[in-house]
C-alpha cells in the first residue's frame, strides 16, 4: 500500500508539474501555435459604388456573389470525388483535376468566381476538405448597351478597366475591411472571433447624362446604321450653359454584362479617341472670323461664279455654282468656294487664330481616358487656307466638335465640359465677340429652312441652327471617291440655345451620304425628344410653352 500510495502522489505531482508547464510556463507559446492553426485573418469585401445619371437612375451597380475556393493540400487527396466536385461547379473534370494538382503545394485556390448562390451550395454539400466560399461583389450594368462606351467596364476584382470606371476608380472603389475568424481543419469558419476593421463602400458617382435622353440618342443611332448600313456612328449631346454631357453614344455597342468574346476595337469610346476632318461643320467658324475682321458683314455679296475658285495649281469646287450670294446663304447653301474666298481675305491667318481661341486642338477638359485633343495645322499655302475653310487640315473628335459649338451657342464662352453633374455653369472664357455669334447663330438657322442643306433637322415648335458636313474620308494617303463621312452639328432653341447635338455617321453605304440626308434627321428626332424631355419651352410657336405633352416618354425607348 506504500508504493501504491507513493506511486499516486508521484504521478500526481508530475501531472501538476506538468499543467504548470503547460498552462504557465509554456502558455504564450502554445496559444500561438493554435492561433497558427486555426485563427486567421480574412478579408471582407466593400462594394464599389454606385453610378447614377443625373436624375439617381443606377447605371451600374454591385451585387453580391459567391465565389467558391479550395485549399489543395487537403482537397488533392480526393481524386476520386473531382467528378462530383466537377459536375457541381459546372466544369470539365479535367480542368478541375489539373487546377488542383498544378496548386498541390499551396493553401488557396479559386475554383469558380461569381456563381450564383444555388451553385455555390451544391458544392458545400459535397462537403470536401478544404472546399469553402467567398462572398464577393459582381458589377452589374442595367442598361447594358446603351450606356456602355461612356462606363467602360471592371475586371472580376471590380477594378475600373475602361471608361469611367476606370476615370473615377479610386472614389468608386471600396475599401476592404477585416476579422479574425476560427477555422476548423477543413478550411471552413467556425466562430467570428473579433473585427479588425469595418468594410467602407466606394462613393456613388452622379454623372450628367441623361438616361431617357441616352436611350433615345441611341435607338435613333442604331436606326440609321442599320438604314444606311454604316460602318459606325456617333451622337453626343451637350448642356450649353454648363457644359454637361447630357447622351454620348455609339455604334456598334458591346454588352459589358457578358465580354467574353468582346475585341477591344469595340469598346472604345470612339466619341473622344477618333479623329476626323469636321468638313463643312467648320464654315460658322470661318464666318466668324470674317465677321470679326470687320471685312465683312451678313449682308456683303460674294460672287461664287463659276462655282470654282482656282488656288495656286489647286481649284475649290461648290456642288453647284450658286452665283453671287451674300454671306449668310454661304453658310446656308454651304458653299466651299465662298468660304474660301472669305479665308483668303483674312490678315495673319486669322481662320487659324480663332479656330485655337475656340478650343480646336485642345484637350475638352472631359478627363475621358483616352481622349485625344485633335489639331489644327497652321496653314502656310494659299490652298491650305482655302481648304481648312471648309474643314479639311484640322483633326477633331466628337467631342470637341460639340464643345466648339457650345462657343457659337453661349455668345462666345469657352468652358470644359464634364461627364460629371454640376451644379452651376464654370467659369469660361470669352473667345468671340458675342455680337458676331448671334449673326451666326441666325445665318445657321438658315440651314435647317427651306433652301437649306439640313432642312431634315428641323424640330416642330423650335428654332433649330445648325451645320451639314459631307466629308471624304483619307485612304493610303489620299481622299476616297467612295468612304464618306456624314456629318450634322447644331442647337436648339436658336433664340436662346441651351442643348447642342453632334451627329456623326462613319461611311453610310446605300446611296445617300450627305450630312443632311444621313446625321440631319438623326439630330432631329433626337433633339425634338430631348427639349421635351428636358422640359425646354419652344421659341417659334406663340402660347406652345410649358403646356406640350411629351412626346417621347420612357416606354418604347
Amino acid at each position: 500500500m506504500k508504493v501504491v500510495r507513493g506511486a499516486i502522489v508521484v504521478a500526481m505531482a508530475a501531472l501538476l508539474v506538468r499543467a504548470i508547464d503547460l498552462n504557465v510556463i509554456k502558455r504564450e507559446f502554445l496559444q500561438d501555435q493554435g492561433d497558427a492553426r486555426y485563427l486567421r485573418t480574412v478579408s471582407i469585401s466593400a462594394h464599389r459604388g454606385m453610378i447614377t445619371d443625373r436624375n439617381g437612375e443606377p447605371l451600374a451597380v454591385s451585387t453580391p456573389v459567391d465565389s467558391v475556393w479550395a485549399n489543395p493540400k487537403l482537397l488533392v487527396d480526393q481524386h476520386d470525388r473531382f467528378d462530383e466536385l466537377a459536375k457541381a461547379l459546372e466544369m470539365p473534370p479535367a480542368a478541375l483535376a489539373e487546377l488542383i494538382d498544378k496548386r498541390a503545394d499551396k493553401e488557396f485556390v479559386y475554383l469558380r468566381r461569381h456563381v450564383n448562390p444555388d451553385l455555390s451550395a451544391t458544392a458545400l454539400a459535397l462537403k470536401l476538405p478544404g472546399v469553402a466560399v467567398q462572398r464577393e461583389y459582381r458589377r452589374y450594368y442595367p442598361t447594358g448597351e446603351v450606356f456602355a462606351h461612356v462606363l467602360g467596364f471592371t475586371n472580376i476584382d471590380d477594378v475600373g478597366q475602361e471608361g469611367l470606371e476606370l476615370a473615377y476608380d479610386d472614389t468608386l472603389r471600396g475599401i476592404p475591411g477585416s476579422k479574425r475568424v476560427i477555422k476548423d481543419r477543413l478550411g471552413r469558419v467556425v466562430q467570428n472571433v473579433e473585427s479588425i476593421a469595418e468594410p467602407r463602400p466606394g462613393a456613388t458617382l452622379r454623372l450628367s447624362l441623361d438616361r431617357r435622353v441616352q436611350y433615345l440618342a441611341y435607338r435613333e443611332l442604331k436606326a440609321a446604321v442599320q438604314a444606311h448600313k454604316a460602318k459606325a456612328a456617333t451622337a453626343v449631346v451637350l448642356d450649353v450653359a454648363t457644359g454637361e454631357i447630357i447622351a454620348m453614344v455609339n455604334q456598334p455597342s458591346f454588352n459589358p454584362n457578358n465580354r467574353e468574346d468582346l475585341k477591344s476595337d469595340r469598346y472604345r469610346n470612339r466619341a473622344v479617341t477618333d479623329l476626323f476632318e469636321p468638313g463643312s461643320t467648320m464654315k460658322p467658324f470661318t464666318v466668324a472670323a470674317a465677321l470679326e475682321s470687320g471685312r465683312f458683314q451678313p449682308d456683303t455679296p460674294i460672287d461664287t461664279r463659276p462655282g470654282t475658285l482656282k488656288v495656286g495649281s489647286n481649284t475649290v469646287k461648290d456642288v453647284h455654282n450658286y452665283g453671287a450670294i451674300d454671306v449668310a446663304r454661304v453658310i446656308q447653301k454651304s458653299s466651299n468656294v465662298g468660304a474660301a474666298m472669305m479665308a483668303l481675305s483674312l490678315p495673319d491667318n486669322g481662320l487659324w487664330q480663332l479656330l485655337r481661341r475656340v478650343g480646336f486642338g485642345n484637350p475638352s477638359g472631359s478627363n475621358f481616358p483616352g481622349e485625344r485633343s485633335g489639331y489644327v495645322v497652321k496653314p502656310k499655302r494659299d490652298i491650305e487656307i482655302a481648304t481648312l475653310s471648309f474643314g479639311y487640315g484640322v483633326s477633331v473628335t466628337a467631342l470637341q466638335l460639340a464643345q466648339t459649338y457650345t462657343v457659337l451657342a453661349g455668345d462666345g464662352a469657352v468652358r470644359p465640359v464634364s461627364f460629371l453633374s454640376r451644379s452651376g455653369p464654370p467659369a469660361g472664357v470669352q473667345a468671340l465677340n458675342p455680337q458676331v455669334v448671334k449673326q451666326v447663330r441666325q445665318m445657321m438657322e438658315l440651314v435647317t429652312q427651306a433652301g437649306g442643306t439640313g432642312t431634315r433637322a428641323a424640330v416642330q415648335g423650335y428654332r433649330v441652327a445648325g451645320k451639314t458636313g459631307t466629308v471624304r474620308k483619307l485612304s493610303g494617303g489620299s481622299y476616297s471617291d467612295d468612304a464618306y463621312l456624314a456629318l450634322f452639328a447644331g442647337m436648339a432653341p436658336a433664340s436662346r440655345p441651351r442643348l447642342v447635338m453632334v451627329v456623326i455617321v462613319d461611311e453610310p453605304r446605300d446611296g445617300e451620304y450627305y450630312g443632311g440626308q444621313i446625321a440631319a434627321p438623326v439630330f432631329g428626332h433626337v433633339m425634338a425628344g430631348a427639349l421635351r424631355l428636358l422640359d425646354i419651352p419652344p421659341d417659334d410657336l406663340p402660347g406652345y410653352g410649358r403646356q406640350m405633352t411629351a412626346v417621347v416618354g420612357e416606354e418604347g425607348l
